[in-house]
């Protein structure tokens, strides 16, 4: 059950992200994606949210609006919060991360767009 959950949350998450992200385009300048940089931060905003304050437990809502919804909306809520948890766990190892991710993930798009030339 709680992979339909996800399922259904995520493909939401998805179609969501993407009219969002539209309708600013094609309002404003494009000269900053703004849709996705405020996708980002809301996404980071609620995932935040929900965890300490509405979901204490990994129940079916969990699953929905964490993993499925939020997931999909944006995966830079789930980089941030990992960030926070390893942080507070080791600063090392957790700056360690947020640096390695950005630079790899940086790295991998250049190398992919790359070899699709």
């Amino acid at each position: 059950m709680n992979i339909l959950g996800i399922g259904f949350g995520g493909a939401l998450g998805a179609i969501a992200r993407y009219l969002i992200n539209e309708i600013l385009t094609k309002y404003l300048p494009p000269s900053f994606p703004i849709g996705i940089f405020l996708v980002n931060i809301i996404g980071c905003f609620l995932v935040g949210y929900f965890i300490n304050n509405l979901i204490m437990t990994k129940d079916h809502n969990y699953y929905f609006f964490i993993v499925g919804f939020l997931g999909s909306f944006t995966t830079m809520s789930a980089f941030t919060y990992q960030s926070i948890e390893l942080f507070n766990t080791n600063p090392l190892t957790g700056s360690s991360y947020i640096i390695s991710t950005i630079i790899f993930c940086i790295i991998a798009t250049y190398i992919g767009l790359t070899f699709s030339r």
